[in-house]
């Protein structure tokens, strides 16, 4: 696990925003509104442009595989408003959201559940909005 993440101007200014005055704002579990304030803490802010290819940005397809299980899944990350994880679309809220978001290819991320801890590997981002030329998703 890497100790910061990349995370694109527009994608922070928007977390940032959905942390203090989103919608729904009290009804959001206060751990997973404290678990993604501690990764922007640590996330190294670039522009759209800029942002590296196989990094995990909003709305970004990502491969996973559970290092426990063996098990792959593919999810999209989305806000809140537009989970639904039978699309695949899983929440930067989520646990899985919150440690993906910012994490490279090749990465392994972490985070404690009930029954212990959970890795998953990043194995690949198969669709990165920057990558693809859309910067204004």
């Amino acid at each position: 696990m890497t100790s910061t993440i990349v995370v694109t101007q527009r994608d922070f200014d928007r977390l940032k925003g959905l942390l203090t005055s989103g919608p729904g704002t009290a009804r959001r579990p206060r751990q997973s509104v404290l678990d993604l304030q501690r990764e922007l803490e640590r996330a190294i802010i670039v522009e759209p442009e800029d942002v590296p290819r196989g990094v995990v940005t909003m709305r970004s397809v990502v491969r996973l595989l559970d290092l426990d299980t063996r098990e792959e899944s593919e999810y999209r990350l989305v806000y809140p408003h537009e989970a639904d994880i039978r699309e695949g679309k899983i929440s930067v809220l989520a646990p899985v959201g919150t440690a993906v978001i910012g994490a490279r290819e090749g990465e392994t991320v972490e985070w404690n559940v009930p029954n212990g801890l959970r890795r998953l590997k990043i194995v690949k981002v198969t669709y990165q909005p920057e990558a693809a030329g859309n910067f204004h998703l």
